[in-house]
């Protein structure tokens, strides 16, 4: 089976994974928490089961575990979802015990979805892998709007619906296993092994995460008091002081577990809580306006998530994701000023048109803002992880914060039961939303082409080697044969046969030592004494003064300097004019060697040098300049008529 078609049926069981979700989130009452992976503080300690709030992060811990299968975690969790599907055939009290397998089902699934989404995206299909994870998104938004028929009153067309959506995602889930998959590892880093140091941060810092909640709760909230010298009456007057204090905790405590995954988990999750905080306000208040309307409810968040999916799939999905953030905030913005700075006359009145507006456009900014985040995470392995646990604990840390950030009185008003005084913090929030996820897709872009110039100028080295390689064996049985024939042949002539050879020698040795240095300019391992190579070359007229000590510079960049100061003294030798001498300084300054290479000659004009450019002569900006400027360095020629020549390299050890 191709790739291509391999992918697409890793979309279709993730689809059907979305399937599933929109099934398990539509059980139970109209309401709105965090989607992935954790669940709200009112649901499991207004009960005092501690049991039941372990049962999802346990369950997350072991999805995260073993989301290199990330099917057979689909496949966990639509089996689980069953009894959700039909738990109105079951007799009381055993259906409110099955309606708990939503602990164990939601994680599975949103972990299996995001696993396959981290599959997509590794192998090279941004836009199917962005799309699923804006439609594990949009079924979660779809599946809140559906909620709130209870058991005792649900249709026989309801649990149709279910009982179709139970069996169309498990259908769409086995075409993972049709297409012969063995458990490769598709939904990490697949050079990466799998007790990396880089994967086990991501699971253990989300496990960490997870179980942060229940404990942090139990012991906060029994103890709190006496820690702040203040009475327990004082929490019992105002129960949401306490639930923001854990929240505040919380949040620190998973933004640091966040930030010791990496700096792109922090960034990823980040930018997920920030953006699924701002968008429960709206939602709940949409809700609530559209309570009477199920079907406008359902068709708005419908309609927004395929918005939202779209704008993910696209090429633009981080611009598209950031004008659907601005656009919900706006939306929030003119709702509010509309009714008066009261915008619980939505509800009141129950206005359907603004409250559908802010319906689809919150739903399209939450889908798409999770979709282009997706991307950013995938060469990190971290999907799985930061849109998991990692977003869920602080978006629900966030919302048990903003408790109090708003006060009626001296009473706080409760963020998640009157959502209406907090609709224009929400809308800052989106507004950050925006922000954030367009600084992470500005970094991101920043990333990619850094690594594609490092890959760029990889290649480029090695086709260099390879092009050097090639020249070098007619260079070694042609030319240097010459150059060998000239040097013994020409010391017997005397006169100026005696120079040609000598000259034949120097040009041997330089193009011996580059074709052996491999004619890198930077990055040689190895590395050479420039002082004793330059001291090589003094003779009755040309003087070396260098330190006393070896100055080590990298063999490559020996070599290119070396031939600049040979070019520099050719240049010296045949146009400096008779019995000019040449003097070579070598400075070492630490970060980098500084050459000087002047003479006592006739000098010329420095127009010279752009005159003979125009006309083709490049001697000296390709001896010397161009080596040079290869190395990272400088080179700088200062002479005049009757006053000689100077000529300065400078060489940074490390390329700039």
């Amino acid at each position: 089976m191709g790739e291509g078609s391999s992918r697409w049926w890793t979309a279709v069981a993730g689809l059907g994974g979305c399937l599933l979700i929109l099934l398990v989130r539509s059980v139970g009452e109209v309401t709105y928490s965090p989607w992935y992976g954790a669940h709200g503080y009112d649901r499991y300690f207004a009960n005092g089961s501690l049991f039941l709030a372990l049962v999802p992060a346990i369950t997350t811990v072991l999805a995260l575990c073993l989301v290199r299968r990330w099917p057979y975690l689909l496949l966990a969790g639509g089996v689980s979802g069953v009894p959700l599907a039909g738990h109105t055939l079951v007799a009381e009290p055993w259906s409110a015990g099955l309606h708990h397998s939503l602990a164990v089902a939601f994680p599975l699934l949103i972990v299996g979805v995001l696993g396959g989404v981290q599959s997509l995206l590794s192998r090279g299909a941004p836009g199917l892998g962005a799309a699923v994870a804006g439609l594990a998104t949009g079924a979660v938004l779809f599946g809140d709007a559906l909620a709130g028929e209870y058991a005792p009153t649900m249709s026989r067309a309801t649990l149709l619906w279910r009982v179709v959506m139970l069996v169309a995602g498990l259908a769409g889930v086995a075409s993972a296993f049709g297409r012969r998959w063995r458990g490769e590892d598709t939904a990490g880093l697949p050079d990466v092994e799998a007790r990396d140091w880089r994967r086990l941060r991501l699971v253990g810092g989300a496990g960490v995460a997870m179980f942060l909640i229940s404990p942090v709760s139990g012991i906060l909230i029994g103890r709190l008091g006496s820690w702040l010298g203040v009475g327990s009456s004082t929490f019992a007057r105002y129960p949401l002081a306490g639930v923001a204090i854990v929240g505040a905790v919380v949040l620190v405590l998973g933004t640091g577990l966040a930030a010791v995954a990496g700096k792109w988990p922090l960034a990823g999750a980040a930018t997920a809580a920030v953006t699924q905080i701002g968008a429960s306000t709206p939602l709940m208040l949409a809700f609530a306006a559209l309570r009477e309307d199920g079907a406008v409810r359902w068709l708005g968040a419908l309609a927004g998530a395929a918005i939202g999916v779209a704008a993910a799939a696209s090429r633009w999905r981080v611009v598209a994701a950031a004008s659907l953030s601005v656009s919900a905030a706006t939306a929030l913005f003119i709702m509010y000023e509309a009714a008066g700075g009261h915008p619980e006359k939505v509800v009141e009145q129950h206005r359907v048109v603004p409250a559908l507006v802010v319906l689809v456009m919150v739903c399209a900014a939450a889908t798409a803002v999770i979709g282009a985040t997706a991307p950013v995470l995938a060469p990190h392995g971290a999907i799985p992880a930061v849109l998991g646990p990692f977003a869920g604990v602080l978006t629900l840390a966030g919302m048990y914060t903003t408790q109090v950030s708003f006060v009626r009185g001296r009473t706080p008003v409760d963020f998640t039961l009157n959502p209406v005084p907090h609709t224009v913090i929400a809308g800052y929030l989106l507004l950050a939303a925006a922000g954030a996820i367009g600084g992470l897709g500005v970094a991101h872009h920043m990333t990619e082409r850094w690594a594609e110039r490092k890959q760029a100028e990889l290649i480029r080295r090695e086709a260099a080697a390879a092009e050097r390689d090639r020249l070098a064996r007619p260079i070694h049985d042609g030319v240097l044969q010459v150059l060998a024939l000239v040097q013994r042949e020409g010391a017997g002539l005397g006169g100026s046969g005696a120079q040609l050879a000598a000259l034949a020698a120097e040009q041997e040795a330089a193009l011996r030592n580059l074709l052996n240095s491999g004619g890198a300019p930077t990055g040689s391992a190895s590395t050479t004494d420039l002082r004793a190579v330059l001291t090589a070359l003094a003779g009755p007229a040309i003087e070396v003064s260098a330190p006393v000590g070896p100055v080590e510079l990298a063999a490559g960049s020996v070599a290119e300097l070396t031939a600049a100061v040979q070019a520099a003294l050719d240049n010296v030798r045949q146009h400096a004019g008779a019995g000019a001498r040449a003097w070579i300084l070598l400075e070492d300054e630490g970060g980098a060697v500084r050459v000087t290479v002047r003479d006592d000659g006739v000098g010329f004009e420095p127009r010279r040098l752009d005159e003979a450019a125009r006309a083709g002569r490049l001697g000296v900006a390709q001896s010397m300049r161009g080596r040079i400027s290869d190395l990272g360095g400088t080179a700088t020629i200062h002479s005049r008529s009757g006053d000689g020549t100077e000529v300065e390299f400078w060489v940074p050890r490390r390329r700039r």
